[in-house]
């Protein structure tokens, strides 16, 4: 009998040789970029540091392709939709010290979102690290305590053999469920010595596989079964896992209509019967889950947005499906299921009955009339329409990036998706600047469709610099920029809150502090040699539309000041 521990991998022919004849002028960096190789990556984003010149200078002599974008936070940003669109870790080569930190915010939406970026940054020379000598430029006294609250696991490398093993077990950590981002450090020195090891050409990291215990399943099957109103709540989770399309088996087979969360956008189809849509920010939509006896929540953790503010309350039994395990009965009591979404969805669908209930699309299309009518009530026909026109221009498969604006939030609650892993926000951990260095990481990951990025003036000027980048690589990007003139979230924010937003001086007149003295877009496009288009809500499709249809970056600039839908969290009376 053979047992796996007694299996020994032996070298191929081609392996021996590479190992035998290593190449010139290798370095550390050498062992970093032939590791990646190894581990099945293609591309690596990021920005060269002093401290970090090894991992660079090796691109030299590697097959990676290396998209470089102007600040590490883009950088950290594109690297986390090429995970997203991919499902691939995206590694992402940083510098010591400012550098490294510049990419935290970016860290925390990959973890907020569970994007798997591979973060490998430069360290001061080892003989500075753990209180050694001091006065290192970009020196940090502990650089990795920066990233343990953000990323899922840190590995510090001290010497070159170290290399392989750490890189391997980040990957396998950031594509392991839940993905998410990881860090790993490496020295100055460690990098830049000359590499004695062989070409490293053996690595495997595969993730491993999160599977539900079979008597939680059977016991989560039988509540489904046995449930005369069952609902499901489509998180993120499903949409990482590739399980959309188990999770609209389960749901007709249980005639169990389907909200998907902000994260789980194009989980379920729009249109579908038993679709609920995206409204959990709708009273009507928590008043509809609160009377379900059985309520499904696979891959969401039932957060701020998705709970309505924490207002949602079951009445029902909760079954949370969880590949976090931190969230995992987290803000409801529930059956909890440590388990990836497809996996899980799939012993659900070996063990639950088919059920019916011709009462499902009827109670699902009542909710979405009153949601309707609401919102028709509020007058607010120009962000609809403006909705409309994007939906018309942007190709049914092309994926779109949103910033942290207030076109953005209609879009979460209001916009088909129309497929699985094709909108994707900044709501996980809800920074500025997202939507353009995203899109152009989606770009990367695929080149065969153009990409949309929707940005405020106010989220656009984080990104500006990466107009470059766009040029420089021609990446196929059209860039919609809603301009009003100031922070509008923010104004409306404030406005709501204290009746009125912060005044102070500024040029010798008042103004509010989110107002924003901005450029003109279209001419600073046309500055890095990107077209910018003007438009108006009545031309924005067929404007739009056309800069998609030309190949490489384009601006399209609406001035505009749009309103949010009025919220409902705050109709409870308890």
């Amino acid at each position: 009998m053979t047992h796996d521990h007694d299996l020994v991998l032996r070298p191929t022919a081609a392996q021996t040789a590479a190992a035998l004849n290593p190449p010139p002028g290798r370095c550390g960096g050498d062992l970093v970029v032939e590791t990646l190789a190894s581990l099945g990556a293609t591309t690596v984003f990021g920005l060269p540091g002093q401290h970090a010149l090894g991992m660079f200078d090796a691109l030299r002599r590697s097959a990676l392709r290396y998209v470089g974008l102007r600040v590490e936070n883009n950088a950290g940003f594109a690297a986390d939709a090429y995970g997203r669109i991919t499902g691939e870790a995206a590694p992402l080569l940083l510098s010591t010290g400012p550098g490294a930190l510049t990419s935290l915010a970016a860290l925390q939406e990959a973890a907020a979102a569970s994007a798997p970026v591979l973060a490998i940054g430069s360290q001061v020379p080892t003989a500075g690290l753990g209180g050694g000598r001091r006065g290192y430029l970009h020196e940090l006294p502990d650089q990795a305590a920066s990233f343990r609250g953000v990323v899922k696991s840190v590995h510090t490398v001290r010497s070159q053999s170290q290399i392989p093993s750490a890189l391997a077990a980040a990957w396998q950590s950031a594509l392991t469920a839940p993905h998410g981002p990881v860090w790993v450090e490496i020295p100055q020195d460690v990098l830049l010595a000359p590499a004695s090891l062989p070409v490293v050409t053996g690595v495997d990291a595969a993730p491993e596989d999160l599977v539900p215990r079979p008597e939680l399943t059977a016991v989560a099957a039988d509540l489904l079964a046995n449930a005369a109103r069952p609902v499901i709540v489509a998180g993120g989770g499903v949409i990482r896992a590739d399980a959309s399309r188990k999770l609209r088996q389960l749901a007709e087979r249980l005639a169990a209509p389907v909200v998907t969360t902000y994260g789980g956008k194009g989980a379920f189809p729009w249109t579908h019967p038993l679709s609920l849509r995206s409204w959990v920010e709708d009273r009507h939509t928590t008043d509809f889950l609160e009377d379900a006896d059985v309520v499904l929540v696979v891959g969401s953790g039932l957060g701020e947005l998705s709970s309505n503010y924490h207002t949602f309350r079951p009445r029902g039994r909760v079954i949370q499906i969880e590949a976090d395990l931190g969230k995992l009965e987290a803000n409801h009591p529930a059956l909890g299921i440590h388990a990836d979404a497809r996996l899980a969805l799939q012993a659900l669908l070996e063990t639950v009955p088919e059920r019916t209930d011709a009462t499902a699309p009827i109670r699902v299309r009542e909710v979405l009339e009153k949601i309707d009518e609401r919102i028709t009530g509020q007058q607010l026909t120009l962000e609809q329409g403006l909705l409309t026109s994007i939906r018309r221009a942007l190709p049914a498969t092309s994926p779109s990036f949103w910033d942290m604006t207030i076109l953005s939030y209609w879009a979460w609650a209001a916009f088909d998706a129309k497929a699985p892993n094709t909108l994707h926000s900044a709501q996980g951990a809800g920074g500025l600047g997202y939507a353009f260095p995203a899109a152009l990481g989606a770009a990367v990951a695929d080149p065969t469709g153009p990409v949309l990025a929707v940005s405020g003036d106010g989220g656009a000027l984080y990104s500006v610099a990466e107009l470059a980048t766009a040029r420089q690589y021609g990446l196929d990007v059209t860039w919609l920029i809603v301009d009003d003139g100031g922070y509008g979230v923010l104004r409306e924010y404030l406005t709501d809150t204290f009746g009125e937003t912060t005044a102070v001086d500024g040029a010798a007149q008042e103004a509010a502090v989110t107002d924003l003295t901005g450029p003109d877009f279209v001419a600073l496009a046309e500055s890095f040699g990107v077209p910018g288009t003007r438009t108006t809500p009545e031309t924005l499709s067929a404007d739009l539309a056309k800069a998609l249809s030309t190949p490489g970056p384009s601006v399209v600039v609406l001035p505009a000041r749009l309103r949010m839908f009025a919220p409902t969290h705050l109709d409870r009376q308890d």
